[in-house]
């Protein structure tokens, strides 16, 4: 029985030092294989960088594909957009007493709403008349018309069709402030800018 368990140890043993030698020459044969295809596996080892990162580049290639999509559906809605926007660039314009002349710093301010405007050349604008509660109802009906009238000869002045304003006056039925003395009334001596299209 012994001489049956070292033959068997002796068979095991060589068994074990083939596949060991074996093992040895297949790592040989290996090597020299990367070895001879060495740039294959450089071109494979940044293909499967750009593998693990391919799943980013879709993303991210997917995120601006789909911000040109939102863009466009903005410029869609332009009119309804631009109008809000518009509405809050459009400054108001004060005068003086009993005046419909526009001052140095009303001018300026259509100066800047003409800007806006002229960037938006769809969009309508109504100019309101406004006064001070000083005056009986009709002649300040008649100056805000006035006032008004003289916002928008300066904004046609500029090169804004005259067919994109429309005015009316309010004269003293809106005002800002209910105050009964001059810091009252000035704020009230306007024209604001509304759009309406």
């Amino acid at each position: 029985m012994r001489k049956r368990i070292a033959g068997c140890l002796v068979v095991l043993s060589l068994g074990a030092l083939v596949a060991g030698g074996c093992a040895k020459k297949d790592l040989v044969k290996q090597e020299p294989a990367p070895a001879v295809t060495a740039p294959a596996p450089e071109v494979t080892k940044p293909a499967q960088e750009a593998r693990p990162e391919a799943p980013k580049a879709p993303v991210t290639e997917q995120t601006p594909v789909r911000e040109p999509v939102v863009a466009q559906e903005p410029v869609r809605e332009t009119p309804k957009a631009a109008a809000g926007d518009l509405q809050g660039q459009l400054q108001k314009i004060y005068f003086n007493f009993d005046s419909s002349d526009l001052s140095e710093d009303s001018r300026n301010v259509l100066t800047r709403n003409a800007e806006y405007l002229s960037k938006q050349p769809s969009v309508k604008i109504r100019i309101e008349g406004n006064c001070d509660e000083r005056g009986s109802d009709d002649y300040n009906m008649a100056l805000g018309e006035r006032r008004a009238k003289a916002a928008k000869d300066y904004l046609v002045n500029l090169g804004i069709s005259s067919e994109r304003i429309s005015t009316i006056s309010y004269g003293e039925e809106k005002p800002v402030d209910a105050g009964h003395d001059e810091a009252a009334w000035s704020k009230n001596r306007r024209d604001e800018f509304v759009v309406v299209k």
